[in-house]
């Protein structure tokens, strides 16, 4: 159902804050066995070399300007910390430390296969690193924060460093320190940017920021090209190890004039960002990081987080910054959504200058968009266009966006120029592939992987389904149809299509549905596996210490879960999509175990293989809090 048919009439019928789409026609080919060639009839236009040309571009013309801003840590009485005033770093200023730190890296000879890891959450030591690595032509590689600060064996932090060798580790800081201690070599050398380690030697982060640039820096800026490494971004490893996606200035800078081209917003002012997305992911870190470097745009770093501890950071920041464009995963949304039913001062700034709202990693369920609609409205007597598309980290990310504002929670749109999309008939379903100059050429070190992730055709194989938005008109797009691999079979043969299941359960539930995980392989009916959010306390007369294993069996969110199994029995036109049995977990997903990203992704094949004993028994009925519908 659409936004406009489910948000009440005086919402659906307020106009949209203008918003011009890059691209609204697209050619189809036919190919054999019903294969079908995608592209924008807008061609590519010229881009640079690499991205340093960006960065030196506007250093040179609006040095002034702010590229980075991140709130000042302030110590308290207690020994705890406060964000104070925002901390800023110009461009002329970045550039400057850019140069200094590529000369330090380069007088360490370190090289792609000696490259730099990054331990650290997203910083201005950060961001100046990846600068001073990019003018160098020394690859970095961002690791998620979470396989060195979570992780009860750093298992996954082991694999990257087997993988990647590095020459130098850059952390934060001395929480970083079992990590650095029982991964990292003694004869590697140790960055911090803030404190001292109690067992090994250590390098200021000021030192590499006060090395004096030569002429070996123009050298190695001059030596790179479109070719060039320039970072390695993990896979999130959730279904296998981690697997190193080379990243060029080619894919990045591709990338980024196709994102221009498809989102033409990005160029028409000046561009304000407010973003907490991680930049070991590609979302944050080649999509937001890479848009500031090539729009001379500016960045305010996000110390907040869609969780009950951090949303108030990320409220707190856009009550005082008002983005030009924003991004965030469903359940930032939710948490904004919620908030300015009753803050009207996150209102009144958000919403003024905000050109459009972009959501990715997992579905924006149906009441959340509806209550921003609603907010919206009462602001600005208008709404704000949310968009949205598919990418993966093996494309820069971008890959297809949607061609209008009139689009509905799963709408990919259509492919961005210089893009060839491949749908190929697999196992009942339609993959999406892609070909082009923003998709990598493979994995670090793993020819194996390289060579399965890439057709006959040199398309990648993204192991994404899509179908149309509407068949009668191409120029509308294609549709999420859920991953290939997460689909299965029932016991009687019939075919279980997770992804649209799962997004229905989500959007039933809410909001007290995070997540949720199909189940059924072989059995003789569908079962689901359901992630509450922390709203889901709300359903229920308990105290606020009351654990969640006690509020998922409580009666009150039973019933509620009872309607929704209900309902969803009702919409259900057989087996494969009807729901026959639930039940809510108080155990959160779990990183160690691959069940989660640190952005919040839950994959469906690594909760069902460690949770395989709860599956058994919501199958055996061995579990009293199981909800089946009534109908």
């Amino acid at each position: 159902m659409s936004t406009e048919q489910m948000a009440p009439p005086d919402v659906a019928q307020a106009p949209f804050r203008p918003l011009r789409f890059g691209v609204t026609q697209v050619q189809v080919r036919d190919g054999p066995g019903g294969v079908h060639y995608l592209q924008a009839q807008q061609a590519l236009q010229p881009y640079p070399a690499r991205l340093t040309d960006r960065l030196r571009h506007w250093a040179q013309t609006r040095p002034q300007r702010t590229l980075f801003a991140r709130r000042q840590r302030v110590a308290r009485a207690d020994g705890s910390t406060a964000l104070g005033d925002w901390e800023t770093v110009s461009f002329g200023q970045a550039w400057q430390r850019a140069r200094a730190i590529a000369q330090a890296l380069l007088a360490r000879e370190l090289t792609a296969e000696r490259p730099v890891l990054i331990l650290s959450e997203n910083s201005l030591e950060h961001a100046l690193l990846a600068l001073g690595c990019m003018v160098a032509g020394v690859p970095w590689a961002p690791v998620s924060p979470a396989y060195s600060l979570l992780s009860a064996d750093l298992a996954k932090l082991r694999h990257v460093w087997q993988t990647l060798t590095p020459g130098l580790v850059f952390a934060q800081d001395a929480r970083y320190a079992r990590a650095l201690t029982e991964v990292v070599p003694a004869d590697v050398e140790v960055v911090l940017a803030d404190g001292q380690l109690p067992a090994r030697p250590v390098t200021p982060f000021p030192a590499l920021c006060a090395t004096e640039p030569t002429a070996a820096v123009d050298a190695a800026i001059e030596a790179s090209g479109p070719d060039t490494i320039v970072k390695f971004l993990f896979t999130s490893g959730s279904t296998k190890a981690p697997k190193a996606v080379i990243n060029t200035h080619r894919m990045w800078c591709a990338n980024q004039q196709q994102m221009t081209q498809s989102m033409p917003v990005l160029a028409e002012e000046d561009l304000v960002l407010v973003d907490w997305l991680p930049w070991n992911h590609t979302f944050g870190g080649n999509h937001n990081f890479g848009m500031v470097l090539y729009h001379g745009g500016t960045l305010y770093l996000d110390d907040g987080k869609p969780t009950p501890a951090l949303i108030g950071e990320t409220l707190r920041n856009l009550r005082e910054i008002a983005p030009t464009v924003y991004f965030n995963v469903p359940l930032g949304f939710e948490a904004i959504a919620n908030a300015m039913r009753d803050d009207a001062a996150l209102r009144r700034n958000l919403l003024s200058r905000v050109r459009m709202f972009f959501y990715a990693g997992a579905a924006l369920a149906q009441p959340v968009w509806d209550s921003l609609y609603e907010s919206e409205v009462r602001e600005l007597g208008m709404r704000i266009p949310m968009t949205s598309g598919l990418g993966m980290t093996e494309t820069s990310p971008f890959a297809l966006f949607v061609t209008s504002p009139d689009v509905r929670a799963g709408d990919l749109g259509v492919p961005t120029p210089g893009l060839e999309v491949k749908l190929v008939p697999l196992d009942g379903k339609v993959e999406v592939r892609y070909r082009g100059p923003n998709v990598t050429p493979g994995y670090w070190r793993n020819p194996a992987e390289t060579a399965a992730a890439f057709d006959e055709e040199g398309f990648f194989r993204s192991g994404d389904a899509v179908t149309w938005i509407d068949e009668t008109d191409v120029h509308r797009g294609l549709r999420f149809d859920g991953r290939i691999a997460e689909d299965f079979k029932l016991a009687s043969g019939t075919f279980v299509s997770v992804g649209p299941l799962r997004t229905r359960l989500i959007a039933a539930g809410a909001p007290y549905v995070q997540d949720a995980v199909i189940t059924g392989l072989n059995r003789n009916e569908v079962g689901a596996l359901v992630f509450p959010t922390p709203r889901v306390r709300e359903l229920c007369p308990l105290p606020a210490e009351a654990s969640l294993h006690e509020v998922v069996e409580h009666p009150a969110v039973l019933a509620h879960f009872q309607r929704v199994v209900d309902e969803l029995a009702r919409q259900a036109t057989g087996s494969a999509n009807r729901i026959a049995r639930l039940i809510v977990l108080a155990e959160p997903p779990s990183l160690d175990r691959g069940e989660i990203t640190d952005k919040g992704s839950i994959n469906q094949r690594a909760v069902l293989t460690h949770r395989a004993d709860t599956v058994d028994k919501l199958y055996a009925d061995a579990l009293h809090h199981i909800v089946k519908p009534r109908a």
